[in-house]
């Protein structure tokens, strides 16, 4: 597991602040560029605008990476990672939702730091797709909306994977969402069932369903870019058939229907015994959920699934998708033919609470 936190010297400051962690000899490209002058051990120490402060504990991987530093603490975010596909803001805990196998279960309080979100993807490499999550980020709609307007006027390169429940779009939004960049924004939208009572009580939220569709709804007239996600459990297992052809016939328009396995955290660690499915031993319901997805002109994909507990048929549809930092390999898979391409398993699974049939193929 990779640490997304960083011990540094304490800066005097009274605002976070934003640090982009430069080579040694590399010219500052902005005011938030930091260079290295000196390694000893493990400790970095690093010029900042007539200043110096010190990093510890990292190597030359730390060059380009992106830290949010705040006041008075001896710790920073890595908010960016310059080496890494797999960076995500977490832009607030807030949410208005209670799903029964959230991995990040919600907080009441909310920092506000889009500010200092924007400046860092700003910074960030060239390319760079970046993901914003939560909580619910469409809780602060406006201060999100002017993040990715701001970002795109400085850097129409990077993109955002912005993970949402799309409850809080309305009409007044088309306009905004018409002017974002449509090929550099993908919205990860979570549908769970198509009938609206098992959504909203996966989600612990009355309506929700409802609510969702008039939000996919503002999305497809935006001509916006959808991921449409569905967590696999024991809750809406039998529906996922039905799912698929909810998908295909009312939602034909998504870039992608990603079929997601459990993150055993949060909510859901909480929750396992009554929600984790164990698709190594029964995929029938997936199995069905994808060929009818497919065959209506739909693609389809398997996040989260080690490719040993997927049918040989269907492992095409299973990319590796598991974020870098929280991604673990068993000791069998040391014998697998296809570790380079199967996405492992999240740092916190237990096998003894797992899959039942594995094995490197």
């Amino acid at each position: 597991m990779i640490d997304l936190r960083i011990k540094v010297d304490p800066l005097p400051i009274d605002e976070p602040l934003i640090v982009r962690l430069q080579a040694a000899g590399s010219p500052a490209e902005s005011d938030s560029d930091a260079i290295l002058t000196e390694v000893e051990g493990d400790r970095r120490e690093y010029e900042f605008n007539g200043f110096s402060f010190a990093v510890y504990g990292a190597d030359d991987t730390v060059d380009g990476d992106i830290l949010m530093m705040l006041p008075g603490t001896t710790t920073a975010h890595r908010l960016i990672r310059a080496g890494s596909k797999h960076n995500t803001l977490l832009v607030t805990e807030q949410c208005d939702q209670l799903c029964v196998m959230c991995s990040q279960p919600p907080k009441k309080y909310h920092a506000d730091l889009f500010e200092q979100f924007a400046l860092a993807a700003a910074l960030a490499p060239q390319g760079a797709m970046i993901g914003i999550s939560g909580g619910e980020p469409l809780l602060h709609k406006d201060r999100l909306f002017r993040m990715l307007e701001n970002v795109k006027s400085r850097r129409p390169d990077v993109g955002f994977h912005i993970l949402t429940n799309a409850q809080h779009l309305s009409t007044a939004d088309l306009d905004t969402l018409q002017r974002l960049d449509h090929e550099r924004i993908l919205w990860g939208v979570p549908l769970y069932s198509a009938t609206p009572e098992n959504h909203d009580r996966i989600v612990g939220k009355s309506g929700a369903f409802a609510n969702l569709e008039r939000g996919l709804a503002l999305l497809m007239r935006a001509g916006a870019s959808l991921e449409l996600r569905s967590v696999v459990m024991q809750q809406n297992w039998q529906d996922l058939p039905t799912l698929a052809d909810y998908v295909s016939t009312r939602l034909s328009f998504v870039s992608i229907w990603a079929i997601m396995q459990l993150e055993r955290i949060g909510y859901a660690r909480m929750n396992w015994r009554e929600t984790f499915r164990d698709t190594s031993a029964d995929f029938e319901q997936i199995a069905r959920a994808i060929d009818i997805a497919t065959a209506r002109g739909i693609k389809a994909a398997l996040y989260n699934f080690p490719l040993c507990s997927v049918p040989p048929a269907y492992r095409e549809y299973a990319p590796s998708t598991i974020s870098d930092w929280k991604q673990k390999y068993l000791d069998f898979c040391l014998n697998c033919r296809s570790q380079k391409t199967c996405g492992g398993f999240f740092e916190w699974y237990s096998e003894p609470e797992g899959f039942a049939s594995l094995g490197p193929l």
